[in-house]
């Protein structure tokens, strides 16, 4: 006869024995600049997009989920769990998208419990090192970290911190990448995350994705029906119906690992429509903190655990996703800031909770609106039931003046939180670089200066986008993220960025360039905190602007893009500290020195 305790024994010691539960994959698909009624999940007839709908078909609907009216607050948002502003992102360019070095990311959540973890396509939150995705929880990075790309087909994107030319459209070439992310990595947990460049501008798909469009009537108009252009509905919603063909690549390989049961996936978006579209009757578009420039769609799906077919209909943002996703992951959180997210975990698996009633808050250009589970208090401090009114057709605040002045008080306890009520410019950066933006041409420079010289990552690119024309110089456009320099003609010409150079030693110096051949020859110097090197702008190099990417013509904002080839200036010997770098002409034997799109220095060993 076994004892009792013997009994007990045994079977403490077997259970210890038998495998652990297998932590789930996650697979992040991210929209850019798609809006909530761009779904045939949301009732859209104009495009039915199988793939990214069987996500919701096949998972949890979130119905009322908020982000953020533009591209960068939403996606430090969703690495941290914490509002925008408290990383320091006020912008979307020349720096202000840095997400502060003191906020840790989901990815470092995922890294820190033995997943690997990789991105492909548009980062959006930082470009140098240390803001770098793989110096924020990514083991491997491919795609572009600025927040706009003017190149769509063949275009030049960095791999692991080096630039290489690509074959294909750019939607494509980066779910390849994510492809062999999954392929290599199937034996043990990973995280993939993929934020797509598309809908976003210019508007370029490919010719076989327009041509099931570029005829199709426009049946569903945009709720200010005399502002929409059909031909940018028609392109945005080609791109949205290429993008799912690409989720649905992923989607298939997961079942051919036979990975599906056990991943979570999930699909969003980061603002709402970038152009005047039919987006569900919503007020406003991207931009707007009203509910048109903010609702997303979420899709959640994870077949071994979350109930299909059910919806979520409590108020969520952006802000719940690292929270919601280390939770049923079972991740530990990296950091100990305070969250502003909620796990959803208890909705999505439709377990008996009290959930609380919660205020979420939407902020841009110094604009900041309130939405609880049923009321929108908007940017002007008109109070709507959106609800009765989704359109945000009729003030109520003459019928509910108490909640008026409480969502009145609730904004303003928030922006002193988050913002210390100092929504300027000036924002909140990392300590070393507090103090006000520049103005470089019509784009403030971010005050934090940028970090050279790290042994693990010895490639630093200087993107026209984060520097400072001086003088005559200007961008290409008035859109930074992916300008460069022109009409750079004077020796009283300069181009600048701040720079703390972190490791003393010789840097191989580059510039990506273009220059017209009977201009060639200029003697150019640049230099940092006394520290020189000169060299000949040769040879000349004028390839012709790309007439063969766009399928719409480009917004005038946005630049026309050419070829550039790198120049090798040489070597400099650089010293710790932080200064401006300083490109200037010393001669110029023609009529102008040459265009750049970027400055790459690289640690020597």
């Amino acid at each position: 006869m076994i004892s009792l305790s013997r009994l007990l024994l045994l079977l403490l010691v077997s259970s210890s024995l038998l495998p652990a539960a297998t932590p789930p994959n996650v697979v992040i698909f991210l929209a850019d600049d798609a809006g909530w009624g761009d779904y045939g999940q949301n009732g859209t007839t104009r495009v039915r997009p199988p793939n990214i709908d069987s996500i919701a078909k096949g998972g949890v609907v979130v119905d009322r989920f908020y982000v953020q009216p533009v591209c960068a607050p939403t996606r430090a948002e969703f690495l941290t769990g914490r509002y925008h502003s408290r990383g320091g992102v006020r912008g979307v360019s020349t720096g202000l998208e840095r997400l502060d070095l003191s906020e840790r990311t989901i990815a470092e959540a995922f890294k820190a419990a033995g997943y690997a973890t990789g991105a492909f396509g548009k980062w959006h939150n930082g470009s140098q090192w240390p803001y770098h995705p793989m110096a924020r929880g990514f083991d491997e990075y491919f795609g572009h970290t600025s927040g706009h790309w003017g190149e769509y087909f063949d275009a030049p994107l960095e791999h692991n911190g080096r630039m290489l030319r690509t074959s294909g459209y750019i939607v494509d070439v980066c779910t390849d990448r994510a492809l062999d992310f999954i392929q290599r990595n199937r034996a043990k947990p990973f995280l993939c995350y993929v934020p797509f460049t598309t809908p976003h501008s210019p508007w370029a798909v490919p010719a076989a994705d327009w041509a099931r469009f570029k005829d199709k009537p426009v049946t569903l108009k945009a709720s200010s029906p005399d502002l929409e252009n059909e031909d940018h509905t028609r392109c945005a919603l080609a791109m949205v119906e290429n993008q799912d063909g690409n989720v649905g690549r992923i989607l298939r390989r997961l079942e051919e690992l036979k990975l599906a049961d056990n991943t979570i996936v999930i699909y969003f978006s980061d603002n709402g429509p970038n152009s005047f579209r039919w987006n569900g009757g919503m007020k406003a578009r991207k931009g707007s903190t009203d509910e048109g420039g903010v609702r997303s769609p979420l899709f959640i799906r994870w077949p071994a655990k979350l109930p299909a077919g059910h919806t979520v209909t409590q108020i969520a943002g952006a802000i719940d996703l690292l929270p919601t996703l280390t939770s049923l992951a079972g991740v530990r959180r990296v950091g100990d800031k305070p969250l502003d997210g909620r796990d959803l975990s208890p909705l999505l698996l439709k377990q008996n909770v009290t959930w609380p009633e919660r205020t979420i808050f939407n902020h841009w250009n110094n604009n900041t609106s309130a939405r609880t589970q049923r009321h929108r208090l908007d940017a002007q401090g008109q109070l709507y039931d959106m609800v009765a009114d989704p359109g945000q057709t009729t003030p109520i605040n003459a019928r509910e003046p108490a909640l008026v002045a409480q969502l009145t008080q609730a904004v303003a306890t928030w922006r002193r939180d988050v913002l210390g009520d100092a929504a300027s410019a000036a924002g909140k950066g990392d300590r070393a670089g507090k103090g006000k933006a520049k103005q470089a041409g019509n784009a403030a420079v971010d005050p934090r200066p940028i970090h050279v010289g790290f042994r693990e990552f010895p490639i630093t690119m200087l993107p026209a986008r984060d520097g400072e024309p001086r003088g005559g110089v200007r961008r290409s456009s008035n859109a930074p993220n992916s300008s460069y320099f022109v009409n750079w003609t004077s020796r009283d010409d300069t181009l600048v960025w701040n720079v703390e150079v972190k490791t003393a030693g010789r840097y191989l110096v580059t510039i990506d360039y273009t220059c017209p051949e009977p201009d060639a020859g200029s003697l150019v110097e640049l230099s940092h905190n006394g520290r020189r090197l000169t060299g000949r702008v040769t040879p000349g190099w004028n390839p012709p602007l790309y007439t063969n990417q766009d399928t719409l013509p480009r917004p005038p904002a946005e630049s026309q893009m050419k070829e550039f080839r790198p120049l090798a200036l040489g070597e400099i010997e650089l010293a710790p500290g932080l200064g401006e770098l300083t490109l200037r002409a010393l001669e110029i034997p023609g009529r102008s020195v040459m265009d750049v799109r970027r400055v790459t220095l690289t640690l020597r060993p």
